[in-house]
């Protein structure tokens, strides 16, 4: 259980006489196994959260047992009230020494029923980075939060990849994004919101200007109409079938943007869905060969054949050998 997620339900359960799991999941945007789990883990720890199934029950903390917050300082409440960051995107932050802090002097106001556990710190790692991921250049998330919260204008110089050289832009930020383990700056430039991935802020600095941004706008709103339009017009998904040989080694390479049709198995294949970005990706499908096969889109398999008709041309036999 993160940090983050243990304040959360802490301080949901401390306002109200009680709440379903349903109410609990949907405010913390989790799934239902998930708060499940997080509630087991509270009662293995001895803390004071009972459940009770039927019409009429619920989750609730028992009388007089709240969170004593008196303890936190403003910045590790502020820390704490961040829901949805894992433990590395925490640490890009440098969030993690506050919020560890924080959990540390709520825990240690509850009382602990089993002593002879140890600490889940001590035995539990997390690295949510990819392997065989190079650290990433540009801009980090903790050297550009700080002039993200003056809310001032940022001048900035974005590498994108679609010009030749970096661009001088100046925007109005709304905040930072993380996105499926990359950062983004959420920002208004000219008036039209954009998304600037951190790594390619090669330089930024703020500018004398308080930030303008548009009326009824905030970071969530910008980031959620972005995300969906990103979804609509950058990307395309791939249905096939993969050999039982190598199903372990797509879901390796392709990650969460793999997912199985558990439906649609046999002893010799899966049946699949992967997501890219633009067609031109389906190209890391290649290196499996014969072992997937592609069903659709049609695009997908045209542009397949064509760069294995391409390859093929590459390696054909000279005339002379």
């Amino acid at each position: 259980m993160t940090p983050d997620r243990f304040f959360a339900v802490m301080l949901l359960l401390d306002s109200r006489d009680g709440a379903t799991t349903q109410e609990l999941a949907s405010a913390l945007g989790v799934s239902l196994r998930t708060i499940t789990r997080d509630l087991n883990w509270l009662r293995d720890a001895g803390l004071p959260v009972t459940a009770h199934r039927g019409r009429l029950g619920g989750v609730t903390m028992l009388p007089g047992s709240g969170l004593d917050l008196t303890r936190l300082t403003p910045d590790e409440r502020d820390h704490l009230s961040l829901i949805g960051l894992d433990e590395k995107q925490r640490a890009e932050l440098n969030a993690s020494a506050e919020s560890r802090r924080a959990l540390a002097k709520i825990v240690a106001t509850q009382s602990r029923r089993v002593h002879e556990l140890l600490p889940l710190t001590d035995v539990v790692h997390v690295d949510s980075r990819p392997w065989h991921q190079t650290r990433a250049s540009g801009t980090t998330p903790a050297s550009l939060i700080g002039s993200v919260r003056r809310g001032r204008q940022l001048r900035i110089e974005y590498d994108s990849p679609r010009e030749s050289c970096p661009r001088d832009l100046v925007v109005d930020p709304y905040g930072l994004l993380a996105k499926a383990g990359i950062w983004y700056l959420v920002a208004d430039c000219a008036r039209v919101p954009r998304m600037y991935r951190l790594e390619r802020i090669t330089t930024w600095k703020e500018v004398d200007q308080p930030r303008r941004l548009r009326q009824n706008q905030t970071l969530a709103t910008v980031a959620a109409a972005l995300i969906d339009q990103w979804a609509r017009n950058h990307a395309i998904e791939v249905s096939a079938t993969i050999d039982q040989t190598q199903i372990e080694r797509a879901q390796r390479i392709f990650g969460l943007r793999l997912v199985r049709d558990n439906h649609e198995e046999s002893a010799t294949g899966h049946k699949v869905r992967i997501r890219f970005m633009h067609l031109e990706d389906v190209r890391a499908l290649l290196p499996f060969g014969g072992a997937i096969t592609v069903h659709g889109p049609t695009e997908a398999r045209a542009h397949l054949r064509a760069l294995a008709a391409d390859l093929a041309r590459h390696y054909a036999p000279s005339p002379t050998s």
